[in-house]
Parts: C-alpha cells; sequence; structure tokens
C-alpha cells in the first residue's frame, strides 16, 4: 500500500458533495443513502495534516469493514450492500474502489463514545492531576499504562469540527444532550463491542488501550454503529509483546505521529507542520501490521 499514488480529496462530480470530514468526503446518494470515502488524509489534535499517508484510507476501510461484520451481533451499522463503484460515473471509479462504503443516512448522535480500558493519553494526565479519568475516581497508585481496575470506563465527548477539539463532556451532559436511557444504552453497547473487541485482539497480539464509537439513530429511533470502527485512526493500538507499564507503550496507530508533532514548535493548530517522509512511511507500517495482525487468518499450527 505504501508505494501506491496518494488519495488526499476526491474530486467525484456525478454526486453531490456534502461535506469533507477529517478523513473521510461523503457525497449524497439519493435521499436515503451516503457515500463516504475515505482519503488518505491524517489528522490529529483534531487538525488535518498537510500531507497524506498513501493507502491509509484502504486500509481503514478494510479494518471497519472486518469490525462491522464481526460485531453485528452486538449491533447493526450503516453499511448497505450497494457497491460504491456502482454509484459514480466509470471515470471516477478508482476514486472510491477499495476505499469506501454505500452507507444508509442515520441522524448522528452529537456525542462520541470513548471507551478507555488502560490509563493512557489524556487518561493518564489527568490522572496525575487528580486521580481520575474524565471525572471518573480511580485508585491511587496506578501507573502509566496500567489496565484500568474494574473493567472499560465509558468516557463520552463531544464532536469537534476540523480545526476544534473534542471536550470530553459528563454522565449528565451526555444525558441532557440525548436523554438519559439513550446515554445508558450507548455506554452499555460501546462498553461490549470494546470489550469483544479488545479480547479478539488479545488473541492476535494486540492491546486495545481505548477507542472511540459513533451511533445514529433512524427514523424511529433504533441505535445503529456508524462512521468508522476500532481502527488505528480511533484507537490506541498497543504490541502485547511490547507492552510494559510506568511508559506510554510502542503502538499502532497515530501517537506515533502525535509524538513526532510534540517535538515540533506548533500551537496545536492549523495550519499543521510538514511531515517528513520517514514519519509518513513508517505510520503506514505501523497501520499494516495491526491490519495484518488482526484480519489475516492464523494458519494451523502456527
Amino acid at each position: 500500500m505504501i508505494n501506491e499514488s496518494a488519495l488526499y480529496e476526491t474530486h467525484i462530480e456525478s454526486l453531490p458533495l456534502v461535506h469533507r470530514g477529517k478523513v473521510r468526503d461523503i457525497y449524497a446518494v439519493g435521499g436515503d443513502n451516503l457515500l463516504i470515502v475515505q482519503t488518505d488524509r491524517i489528522s490529529a489534535y483534531d487538525v488535518i495534516l498537510p500531507n497524506p499517508v498513501p493507502g491509509k484510507g484502504k486500509l481503514l476501510t478494510r479494518l471497519s469493514a472486518f469490525w462491522f461484520e464481526k460485531l453485528a451481533h452486538i449491533l447493526p451499522n450503516h453499511l448497505t450492500e450497494t457497491t460504491p463503484e456502482s454509484v459514480v460515473a466509470v471515470h471516477e471509479r478508482s476514486q472510491v474502489s477499495e476505499r469506501a462504503f454505500v452507507i444508509r443516512k442515520f441522524d448522528p448522535l452529537p456525542v462520541e463514545a470513548i471507551v478507555r480500558g488502560f490509563v493512557a493519553g489524556s487518561g493518564w494526565k489527568e490522572y496525575q492531576q487528580a486521580g481520575t479519568i474524565c471525572g471518573i475516581s480511580l485508585p491511587p497508585g496506578l501507573k502509566q499504562a496500567d489496565k484500568i481496575p474494574g473493567g472499560a470506563i465509558f468516557t463520552p465527548s463531544t464532536k469537534a469540527q476540523s480545526g476544534e477539539h473534542d471536550e470530553n463532556i459528563s454522565l449528565a451532559e451526555t444525558e441532557r444532550l440525548i436523554g438519559k436511557g439513550l446515554t445508558e444504552k450507548v455506554r452499555e453497547k460501546a462498553i461490549r463491542l470494546y470489550t469483544e473487541a479488545a479480547d479478539y485482539a488479545a488473541e492476535k497480539g494486540i492491546i486495545i488501550a481505548d477507542t472511540k464509537f459513533e451511533f445514529g439513530l433512524d427514523k424511529v429511533g433504533e441505535l445503529y454503529l456508524i462512521d468508522e470502527v476500532l481502527t488505528p485512526d480511533s484507537s490506541r493500538f498497543w504490541p502485547a509483546e511490547q507492552y510494559q507499564t510506568g511508559i506510554s507503550p510502542p503502538s499502532y496507530d497515530k501517537q506515533f505521529v502525535r509524538d513526532w508533532l510534540d517535538t515540533q514548535a506548533w500551537n496545536k493548530k492549523p495550519p499543521a507542520p510538514e511531515l517528513p517522509e520517514e514519519i509518513i512511511c513508517l505510520t503506514m507500517k505501523k497501520y499494516e501490521e495491526a491490519l495484518k495482525l488482526l484480519v489475516t487468518p492464523q494458519r494451523e499450527g502456527v
């Protein structure tokens, strides 16, 4: 995937453009469906970086499709059986091949469902200061990258627009936004999705430290899993064989890019600095290794 040309932005004229997000370009397909194209853009700290990562969009598409199918028994998702190539003009098919979904249009919830199984990232910073993660009290004495005692926790956040930052919100604020009953259903489903995925990934040599889910409602109020799911863009993946506490473990995800950005004189606002070619290549290699471990079937006797 690294050697292929990158797709930084789509230019599909046969469908109305609805929105360009941090990574995905969205087009209308009739009145009820959308075409979601995973570009090779990469973002960090909620800012789109100027350099694409060639092949990243195809990898995200393949990994999301894997998880959507694997977790469908927990919650239905927004995928349709319509092929992306069938809804665009012939000369535009190369822009969607292997990197797009045709999905049902749902009303997205105005919160992101963050599930944390380990003390990491912003959670570790808050724990050091207050003994809490997103206001949830944890036992004293935990080290960086420790597993959270008692199981994974649900820590919702707002959904930031490009260039703005997500903000953690309390359960009470989540209930104010979407209602108490729906908040509890989202919390229960998110933790179950994370737990089942984390158990599977552990068998493949990957620790899923935390992840982000997004949900939507259909016209009768039924809940669906939407957006992407359990990719290196939306999750913190650690190689189990290199895991240790007391440090920020090596990862298969965007943390590698964030760590490099943290060494730059950058205020976390647009425009972001140019990524060196070495960082781009190493990032994609980490993404590819995660895909290989999670999706490739193990051979008998291996």
